[in-house]
């Protein structure tokens, strides 16, 4: 019998302050070890109370990822599917919220055999189990998790104690990471240890040493600061990786590489493995120095603001997106963000000569969100793109209201809406599902949306299909069937559709409905004919969330050849 295979497991922690990067160290560790012919999977553990991320406010929370099993999650679910090229289920998430139901659950159907459940051990024991779990599902060699938050947070004692209980029952299986924050206090002041040795501290007391650090910062870390991390936190100075800012996280792996970080993770891990191949994510970072040509792209929507400051996480996964489709032409992708309610002539009465200024863009995005702030700001957005010929991308809500705009301005269907802002409108061409009604009237909103992978038909001879067969042609060496048969799998989130009442009198105006689910009710991709708009295109689902790195999203590969050319004829017309 071939040996049964024994997982390693890496806890990614953080010390200090969130937002200081695990979830792109998780992510970049994944990738050294799957480039030394490691199988790795991922998870994330987020300490909220919360049983997904589906109900969490975007300014709040950043991203909700979602999955092809339609769980929604933490936007660093998204990084582990970028980085390792994969596809993760809900096996690989895990909160506060959906551990105690689990428990609960398996309490009252008496699987515990009527023994007094408690806190501890059952909590951290069902994590175990949950992370056990997804690496057998995974059949992975290495299995990353990521605990979100700090070290130093109540709410993470239960799942550092799943931790500790881990390297107790398996040694030599597990290392721990603690990403920590140096702060830099002026240019001529020196990066301070004290914080992240009180980070130390605080996980030594959940009784877990860190096996590395690493130490990020605004500058790369010296040979001094080494030093007093690793005399003062009881570890070995080659064990404290310097984690500078960088431009592009795809550049995080690299650097790791530079410190030997995998290396050390295989001899802690008691692995074999002594090659190493990067070559492509090399080639990937080298495309985005020195781009051929810098393109002007402006999203147009609501979740930005957070305090005085822009909050991109709300859409990390359109950001990345962009960024895959620019490095894939060696072009560089220049993101502006534009609140809509300045173009809402409810809110602003200037609208007129402030959304003159989407001029200066190369392309326009409006990405998916929910409700009726700055709405009316978006559809004219959408008009002035589409009558400007500006490359336009809409997603979800940025292809119902491009519905709108069109059924108001060119089908002649005045005060057309979504039912979602106006619910007595006189034409609702975007309407809730039937199956849909219940769950709002019952104020059912936690994953009940319309979410995870649905399959759609393209039509033929449309700018959409000539761009997915143009992707599906590039990787037929990989891919099983070498014949495009017009048939796509996307991931969704939503709960508004097409009214399908609608779609006959809007294709008699002109509108292209160039994808539609198998049984044709319901309207996923729209476009307008090249002859009418080099590229005016907006899909009901969420292509951003399958886009790779090293295999961009074939309608954001297209959006950006759009907006090359938009650049071109810009440029024409300022040279003449």
């Amino acid at each position: 019998m071939p040996k049964k295979k024994t997982p390693k497991f890496i806890f990614i922690t953080g010390g200090v302050m969130s937002g200081v990067g695990k979830g792109i160290a998780a992510s970049s560790i994944g990738k050294i070890m799957q480039a030394r012919g490691f199988k790795v999977t991922a998870l994330k553990i987020d300490p909220y109370v919360n049983v997904d991320a589906g109900t969490m406010n975007p300014t709040e929370h950043g991203e909700v990822f979602v999955l092809s099993d339609g769980t929604e999650c933490d936007q660093d679910m998204g990084n582990y599917e970028r980085f390792l090229e994969c596809e993760l289920t809900s096996a690989n998430y895990i909160t506060t919220g959906s551990i105690y139901q689990r428990v609960i659950e398996k309490e009252r159907n008496l699987e515990y055999q009527g023994k007094c459940v408690e806190v501890v051990p059952h909590i951290p024991l069902e994590v175990i189990d949950k992370i056990e779990n997804a690496a057998k599902l995974a059949g992975a060699d290495i299995v990353i998790t990521e605990i979100g938050g700090t070290i130093g947070e109540y709410q993470n004692i239960l799942f550092l104690e799943a931790v500790r209980m881990m390297k107790l029952k398996s040694p030599g299986h597990v290392a721990t990471v603690l990403v920590s924050f140096l702060p830099l206090q002026g240019k001529d002041s020196e990066l301070k240890t004290k914080p992240t040795q009180y980070a130390v501290r605080s996980l030594n007391s959940a009784g877990i040493q860190p096996d590395i650090i690493i130490a990020r910062a605004s500058v790369a870390l010296d040979k001094k600061r080494k030093e007093k991390i690793a005399f003062n936190c009881n570890m070995e100075e080659a064990d404290v990786i310097s984690a500078p800012n960088v431009e592009n996280i795809y550049e995080v792996p690299l650097n790791f590489e530079r410190e030997k970080l995998s290396a050390k993770l295989v001899k802690k891990l008691n692995l074999e493995s002594d090659k190493t191949d990067l070559k492509s994510w090399k080639t990937l970072v080298r495309n985005t120095k020195n781009p051929k040509k810098t393109l002007q792209i402006g999203i147009v929507g609501k979740y930005f603001g957070t305090g005085n400051f822009t909050l991109a996480d709300s859409y990390i996964s359109v950001i990345e997106a962009i960024r895959h489709g620019a490095q894939a032409k060696k072009v560089k992708a220049e993101i502006t963000w534009v609140d809509s309610s300045s173009f809402d002539p409810k809110e602003n009465k200037s609208w007129r000569s402030k959304i003159k200024s989407l001029n200066k863009f190369d392309g326009i995005l409006v990405p998916g969100g929910f409700g009726s702030r700055g709405v009316e700001g978006k559809i004219k957005t959408i008009q002035f793109a589409r009558e400007n010929k500006i490359p336009y991308l809409g997603l979800c809500y940025g292809m119902q209201l491009a519905v709108v705009e069109y059924s108001r301005n060119v089908a002649g269907l005045n005060k057309a809406h979504t039912v979602e802002v106006h619910e007595n409108t006189p034409h609702p061409v975007i309407a809730v599902l039937p199956e849909q009604e219940l769950n709002i009237e019952k104020k059912r909103y936690g994953g009940t949306m319309r979410l995870g992978t649905y399959k759609a038909v393209l039509k033929e001879k449309t700018l959409v299909h000539g761009a997915y067969k143009k992707s599906h042609e590039s990787k037929s060496s990989t891919l099983k069937s070498k014949v495009f048969n017009s048939i796509i799998d996307e991931r969704h989130r939503h709960r508004y559709e097409v009214n399908p009442e609608y779609v006959e009198i809007l294709e008699k105006n002109g509108l292209t409905f160039s994808g539609t689910s198998e049984d044709k009710r319901l309207m996923e991709i729209i476009e307008l004919p090249t002859e009418i708009h080099p590229f005016f295109v907006a899909t009901q689902f969420h292509p951003e969330f399958k886009s790779k790195p090293l295999s961009p999203h074939p309608i954001f590969e297209s959006f950006i050849n759009a907006s090359i050319e938009s650049n071109k004829i810009k440029l024409h017309k300022t040279n003449k």
